[in-house]
C-alpha cells in the first residue's frame, strides 16, 4: 500500500502544478489577444496608408475616431 499511497500522492502534486501551469497560460492567452487586436487595427491602418496614401488614410482615421 506505500507504493500506491506515494503515486497517488505524486499525482495529486502533479495534477496541483499541472492546473497552475494551465492558469497561467490561459491569462498569456487572453492578454495575447488583446495585444493581437491592437496589432491588428494598426495593420489596417498602415495597409491604408500604403494602399490610398497617406492622406486619406489620415482622414479616414479622423472619421474613425471622430476627430
Amino acid at each position: 500500500m506505500a507504493t500506491v499511497d506515494a503515486t497517488d500522492a505524486r499525482l495529486s502534486t502533479h495534477e496541483a502544478v499541472c492546473a497552475q501551469r494551465y492558469e497561467g497560460i490561459q491569462k498569456s492567452f487572453e492578454s495575447g489577444s488583446k495585444r493581437m487586436a491592437k496589432i491588428e487595427y494598426l495593420l489596417y491602418a498602415v495597409i491604408a496608408a500604403v494602399l490610398l496614401g497617406p492622406g486619406v488614410a489620415a482622414e479616414f482615421v479622423k472619421k474613425i475616431f471622430g476627430l
